[in-house]
């Protein structure tokens, strides 16, 4: 086998590990990005726990070719063309999302595609959604607030209950006393 076989090989290896650790692997066109921006964006993307590459277009196809990711995952490998770049979320899958939307927003040159999400295809709008979803500790405040909606309920209509018979026998007491 030649070298640039075998250098492939490893490169596809090490990009098929990335895929499996990782939680989240979100992919973006990044042509006309300058350097400095390139570099920006790695640096925002590595302050959430995860790792940008750029994906070769015949090691996106090395990478499925047995199906051991699974068939979204062989299908959108083989759609691959264009410079491509994949954010690997290793930990909060929700914030490597969060910046690489926000990223986009401000540069006009990265270009959102459709993803991979635990093995699942995730269509560039799925991808937005997730961006935009509140921050984990909001979303924990409004299911204790939906939770505790109908205990406030109940203990204000108590209340209300306790008012209006004390109101109620105050003032029959009054002309009587």
């Amino acid at each position: 086998m030649n070298q640039n076989r075998i250098d492939k090989t490893e490169l596809a290896k090490e990009m098929k590990d990335r895929f499996s650790k990782s939680k989240i692997a979100l992919f973006a066109d990044y042509k006309g990005l300058t350097a400095m921006q390139a570099d920006d964006l790695r640096k925002k993307i590595r302050g959430t726990g995860a790792e940008v590459r750029v994906l070769k277009n015949n090691i996106a196809r090395l990478i499925t070719k047995d199906g051991s990711m699974g068939e979204d995952a062989k299908k959108m490998m083989d759609g691959v063309v264009g410079p491509t770049l994949v954010a690997f979320g290793y930990t909060d899958f929700t914030a490597t999302a969060k910046a690489l939307h926000k990223f986009s927003l401000d540069n006009e040159a990265l270009k959102l595609k459709d993803s991979l999400m635990d093995g699942k295809l995730l269509n560039v709008s799925a991808v937005e959604a997730l961006a935009t979803l509140p921050s984990r500790e909001v979303l924990l405040s409004m299911v204790l607030a939906t939770m505790m909606a109908p205990v406030a309920s109940f203990v204000r209509v108590v209340d209300a209950i306790a008012k209006k018979k004390e109101a109620a026998g105050g003032a029959s007491e009054a002309p009587t006393a």
